[in-house]
């Protein structure tokens, strides 16, 4: 009997392990192929560059945050609003410094402020000054914007302008109008002042009722003749009474249109201080809203705005001298009201 025969199992086994072994080898040596055929990602030049759109599945949340309401509201605890400083005792009595003072039911720290205005703004009381702090930079202080009930955190939201009128000065113009001797009605007239400006009619030319003049600047159509009139007038000098020729002649400017001067003719020059008249001008500045010393020029009786540059001209400069002024205005309730306001200082009602 042949090996063959008597090891048949044998031989069998042997076979299939030789096999096996062949089978291993093969898929060891194609398995860099596999992922050079089946390859599921790129490799080589652009092999990080990504069609996918980076941190996309963040967009949704950002968008659903847009829409939650962030509005800040106060915390209550029953009828006690709640702050940071809960249990945190920020103010004691100065006669009795062992006890804190509780802002909802003791006197106010700042009187004549409330506390509660206080937290109610969110505004920081625990300064000596805190009442002339003014957190929205408008000009007015915390107790200027508590007495006018405007928010102190809104600069858009302020009390009336004139409280932050300042009167800084006045600039005025002495001047005067002197006729000449009448010629049948018509009169000749010269104009001086005390910036040296002068006014002259031309050689011959005379003024009669209802016509204008000067023909050119400084005073170029301000004065209108109305007419002349002769009236008994006591000399001083000799005490007798002498026939004086008087002059009517109105004032055509836009702030004095309907002014009317009676004036002697001829003016002598001793009598030409007895007639003068003065162009009043105040000089201001709006001490609020990032204006403050920046001056402005109003003319009296001229209406004007507040800020300068509003389209809203509300307040009216009705008198003024070296000393002070008078503003008529209307206040937001629609009353007519009169301020006066000395140099250099701010305004005081006067009714």
């Amino acid at each position: 009997m042949s090996w063959f025969s008597k090891n048949y199992e044998k031989a069998i086994l042997g076979g299939s392990a030789a096999v096996a072994l062949g089978l291993a080898y093969l898929g060891w040596s194609t398995f860099g192929g596999v992922d050079e055929a089946f390859r599921s990602t790129l490799k080589g030049p652009g092999a990080n560059h990504k069609t996918a759109v980076p941190d996309a599945d963040s967009i949704p949340k950002a968008l659903q945050s847009l829409k939650i309401d962030r509005t800040w509201t106060q915390a209550m605890d029953g009828t006690r609003p709640v702050n940071l400083f809960t249990g945190i005792p920020l103010f004691m009595k100065s006669s009795e410094p062992e006890k804190p003072i509780d802002l909802l039911t003791d006197l106010p720290v700042h009187p004549p402020i409330p506390n509660t205005w206080w937290l109610e703004n969110r505004l920081e009381m625990v300064f000596a000054d805190s009442p002339n702090r003014d957190p929205d930079a408008d000009g007015f202080n915390n107790r200027e914007e508590f007495d006018a009930k405007t928010d102190p955190n809104n600069s858009k939201s302020i009390p009336e302008l004139i409280a932050k009128l300042m009167y800084v000065k006045a600039d005025s113009m002495v001047w005067v109008v002197r006729p000449g001797f009448e010629t049948e009605g018509r009169f000749a007239f010269s104009y001086e002042d005390s910036k040296l400006q002068t006014n002259k009619l031309a050689a011959g030319e005379m003024i009669g009722p209802n016509e204008l003049f000067f023909a050119k600047e400084p005073m170029a159509q301000r004065f209108k003749l109305l007419g002349s009139e002769v009236r008994k007038e006591m000399n001083k000098a000799t005490k007798i009474e002498t026939d004086v020729t008087i002059v009517r002649i109105e004032d055509q400017r836009p702030n004095k249109k309907g002014t009317i001067y009676e004036i002697p003719s001829p003016l002598t020059e001793a009598k030409k201080a007895q007639h003068a008249k003065v162009d009043w001008t105040g000089v201001f500045s709006l001490e609020a809203l990032g204006l403050n010393g920046k001056e402005f020029k109003v003319e009296e009786n001229t209406t004007f705005a507040l800020p300068p540059n509003a389209p809203k001209k509300d307040y009216l400069l009705k008198k003024i001298n070296q000393e002070s002024v008078t503003i008529e205005y209307t206040d937001s309730k629609g009353t007519l009201k009169t301020v006066a306001i000395k140099k250099g200082g701010l305004p005081r009602p006067t009714e």
